[in-house]
């Protein structure tokens, strides 16, 4: 049935990305997972490889593939067994290059577009804030217009490559009494004057840096407005069909992942004169797993393809998020379950897996939030629709 998404030239891809994987970023990891910092040599490596420009126009320094090269890219990415690693990876090309893929012009596109697709400069995408988390319209972050600057205050949370990146795809309130009409989407850069990040220590995705970040009248001229003016809202809404992809895409790889690792410990660990894979309770339980991964990730391949072909699928992508994350944690458990003690040790990747595993309900809007999205859609008639502009 992959056949029906994946080319040659995606298996070629593919085997040369496991191989550069491999190569490159394994035998960093333990390192990166440790410190929280990943080494500046590894974006450009990336960089290099055209993996940060897959999406990207090819007049922009990118390759402007298809996205079933996203797809691979993703899955690869969760089976090094670093979600943080992965994470930091994909919210700098599918998160903060998003919006300059679409919305950036001119200077700005040259300026933060072109540096992004090799590697040179790291994105993040500052949506959520600390008494906001999935209401995007109820932010509180305001950037005034005065002469020819916007003057931003207010702050963001749960930011990804928050620290160490070098732009944030902001967004703001330029009209504040107008609601959800009142958001804008800026780039700004990190270091600017006034722009403050403090380090959060999480439970999981240990490797990538995920900050609180602080805007005391931080001036950016307005040329860093991307898009127009009061059409953020619209923007995140349409962004947000591919990073709940994302994300969906991710749990089916790591349950993937999770499910070939606990069956290779289990054909060689012995109990009672046989191999655990041989027990009737636990190869049943494997079986129920490996078909919830399975139905997830076809319909996330599904959807993959829709959106390739310019579909709105905001709805199959919030779909995609909800039960992808959620079969991906049950499997995570199961599968350190089967490991027995060694799932509880941190030699072993179960540990970091469950750990990792469980933000996917969570970030990038909450199960509770998305299955709220799905009954306005599926009950309440409500229609999604992308922008005209």
């Amino acid at each position: 049935m992959e056949n029906m998404y994946f080319t040659e030239e995606h298996l070629l891809f593919r085997q040369s990305l496991k191989d550069f994987l491999q190569k490159e970023v394994v035998p960093h990891i333990e390192k990166w997972e440790q410190t929280g910092t990943i080494e500046r040599f590894i974006w450009e490596k990336f960089g290099e490889m055209g993996y940060f420009g897959l999406a990207t126009p090819e007049e922009d320094g990118g390759l402007g593939l298809d996205l079933f090269y996203t797809v691979i890219f993703l899955e690869e990415l969760q089976k090094i067994n670093s979600g943080g690693f992965a994470a930091a990876m994909w919210a700098h090309a599918y998160l903060a290059m998003t919006y300059l893929n679409k919305r950036a012009k001119g200077d700005i596109r040259k300026k933060y577009l072109e540096p992004s697709a090799v590697g040179k400069l790291i994105g993040c995408l500052g949506v959520t804030e600390p008494y906001g988390g999935s209401d995007v319209a109820g932010m509180r972050t305001t950037a005034v217009k005065r002469g020819n600057t916007y003057v931003i205050n207010g702050s963001k949370t749960f930011i990804t490559n928050g620290v160490y990146g070098d732009y944030i795809i902001l967004a703001a309130k330029t009209d504040a009494s107008a609601g959800n009409k009142g958001i804008s989407i800026f780039v700004v850069d990190r270091k600017a004057e006034g722009v403050t990040a403090n380090k959060l220590n999480k439970l999981g995705w240990r490797a990538s840096d995920t900050a609180e970040l602080a805007f005391d009248n931080v001036e950016i001229p307005e040329e860093n407005l991307l898009g127009e003016e009061g059409m953020g809202f619209s923007y995140i809404m349409e962004a947000f069909a591919l990073e709940r992809l994302v994300m969906g895409i991710n749990a089916h790889a790591r349950a993937e992942y999770a499910l070939e690792y606990a069956l290779q410990y289990m054909s060689e660990r012995e109990a009672f004169g046989k191999t655990i894979d041989q027990f009737q309770a636990l190869r049943h339980r494997i079986v129920d797993l490996h078909a919830d991964m399975e139905i997830c990730k076809h319909y996330n391949y599904f959807v993959a393809g829709r959106l390739d072909k310019g579909e709105y699928v905001v709805k199959e992508a919030t779909i995609s998020k909800l039960k992808s994350t959620k079969m991906a944690d049950e499997v995570a458990y199961e599968c350190l379950q089967f490991l027995g003690g060694y799932g509880y040790i941190e030699d072993y990747p179960m540990a970091r897996l469950l750990r990792d595993s469980r933000l996917g309900p969570i970030g990038g809007g909450t199960s509770e939030i998305l299955r709220e999205i799905i009954a306005k859609i599926i009950i309440d008639k409500k229609e999604y629709r992308p922008t005209t502009n």
